[in-house]
């Protein structure tokens, strides 16, 4: 587990990742799938396909994390560039999956895998770079060290690795990539020491996106029409969230209290994520049509949006009245909790079929992934 631990994914949006897809109908039934581990006791999913392929990591026996694919039943280890661990980040509609794996150098680099195989993406000249997104073009995005010794945002595409650049400062980072190529990220810029400001990235040019009238922004998803969501931070200080169109931010209000993350948005221009209320707690959210909607718990205190489908179906996670962590199904006005039997749970991404993968701790108290598929109908 020490390899697994010591890796840096970005913190926001390594856990709201977003996901614009199509799901089940309001009275589908959801039963979960224990995925299991590479015969360790930890495993972590990130991300599923329309197929129902699984991209994630787990332990191993002898304790190295390895990236895996599961489909059909099977989970797959990857394997490595060289080196003792692997970790998976996003898997495409190809069934490319994508990740970082330390090389027999000792080195951190990019991979993608495909058809059994393991390429080694390489860096920007120095000896690191991390992927975090895969669109079905097989286009690679994260960021690497450079020659110099600055962490840029990198493309990676046909064999080759493209330094994005940074808003003028010497850190940038792609988080995702959209089907027509368009790319979200951070950099710091040339105003201050650790000011960070989101960009998108299309056609060669890196354009800031600007703030809501503070220093710092953190795009945290996008849909296929470049309409980009996320969170920025206001005049007063405030962490407010944003939906930025044909180079506009908006602010979208929050439930009366001082922050609000906005975590996915959909086709319909629907927006799901989480707002403080006026006494503190977190509330998951619908964000449409210029009004905000608190969706409520499932009998605990706070609540936390993440995924949106096309149809305005949202999953996230909630506390319930014992204090423990469920994974929800929300759909016109109701909450559903889809892990009732387990003490902690959350999901990290839906297919374009409906089937919601995540991680929650099983019976033996471990965490692994797993599968959220529909309940067979009874004849």
């Amino acid at each position: 587990m020490k390899a697994i631990r010591g890796i840096r994914f970005t913190c926001l949006v390594a856990t709201l990742v977003a996901a614009n897809v199509a799901a089940q109908s309001p009275a589908t039934q959801l039963r979960m799938i224990d995925l299991g581990t590479l015969g360790g006791r930890y495993s972590e999913a990130v991300g599923i396909n329309a197929s129902g392929q699984v991209a994630g990591t787990s332990t191993t026996a002898a304790g190295d994390g390895r990236a895996f694919i599961w489909q059909r039943g099977q989970m797959t280890d990857l394997g490595t560039l060289g080196g003792t661990y692997s970790w998976a980040v996003a898997i495409n509609a190809r069934g490319q999956v994508t990740g970082v794996s330390e090389t027999a150098a000792g080195e951190q680099h990019a991979f993608l895998w495909q058809k059994g195989q393991m390429t080694d993406l390489g860096t920007l000249g120095g000896t690191m770079a991390l992927a975090n997104a895969i669109n079905d073009r097989s286009q690679v995005v994260g960021y690497s060290e450079t020659t110099s010794g600055e962490i840029h945002a990198f493309l990676w595409q046909d064999g080759q690795m493209t330094d994005l650049g940074t808003l003028g400062g010497t850190y940038s980072e792609a988080s995702r990539i959209n089907a027509s190529g368009q790319i979200i990220g951070f950099s710091d810029t040339a105003l201050a020491p650790g000011t960070f400001r989101g960009f998108l990235w299309r056609d060669g040019q890196m354009t800031d996106m600007g703030t809501l009238g503070g220093d710092f922004t953190s795009p945290l998803s996008q849909n296929e029409l470049g309409e980009i969501v996320g969170v920025s931070t206001a005049i007063s200080g405030d962490l407010d969230p944003f939906v930025w169109q044909r180079g506009r931010m908006t602010d979208l209000g929050t439930l009366g209290g001082t922050y609000a993350y906005a975590t996915g948005i959909n086709e319909r221009g629907q927006i799901a994520g989480y707002s403080s209320i006026a006494s503190g707690e977190d509330h998951a959210v619908l964000w449409q049509n210029g009004r905000i909607t608190d969706l409520g718990t499932l009998g605990g205190e706070v609540s936390y949006g993440r995924l949106i489908s096309a149809p305005g179906q949202i999953a996230g996670s909630s506390t319930t009245s014992a204090g423990e962590l469920h994974t929800f199904l929300w759909h016109d006005g109701q909450m559903t909790d889809v892990s009732p039997s387990t003490s902690f749970s959350y999901p990290v991404a839906m297919s374009p079929l409906g089937l919601i993968v995540g991680n929650s701790t099983v019976a033996s108290g471990d965490n692994h992934a797993v599968l959220w598929t529909e309940v067979p109908a009874v004849p």
